[in-house]
């Protein structure tokens, strides 16, 4: 296991190029990608290199998380929703039609 960077699918990273990430620098981006779009496979090669504070901290800054990835982060993370960024900020667009 390679300490420098945690061993994920290449894939996660289609829109940019996963050898030039700062895995430290970068770390909201690359947990948020893994809670999104990753596998169980993913999140333990994540939680392994982070450990759950680290990705508890980035998490909670995280502008945008669907339901369901809230959920999971509320009860893994054991952190009420209340206080993540995604839960109480006010979407940048409000309404989409007027009909």
């Amino acid at each position: 296991m390679n300490m420098n960077r945690p061993n994920l699918r290449r894939t996660l990273f289609w829109d940019i190029d996963p050898d030039k990430i700062d895995y430290q620098k970068h770390a909201r981006f690359v947990i948020g990608r893994v809670l999104t779009r990753g596998n169980l496979s993913d999140w333990l090669e994540m939680r392994d290199f982070y450990g759950l504070d680290r990705i508890r901290d980035e998490a909670i800054q995280i502008r945008y998380l669907d339901r369901v990835t809230l959920s999971f982060c509320e009860v893994v993370l054991k952190t009420p929703r209340e206080k993540f960024r995604c839960w109480s900020a006010e979407p940048s667009i409000r309404k989409l039609w007027n009909y």
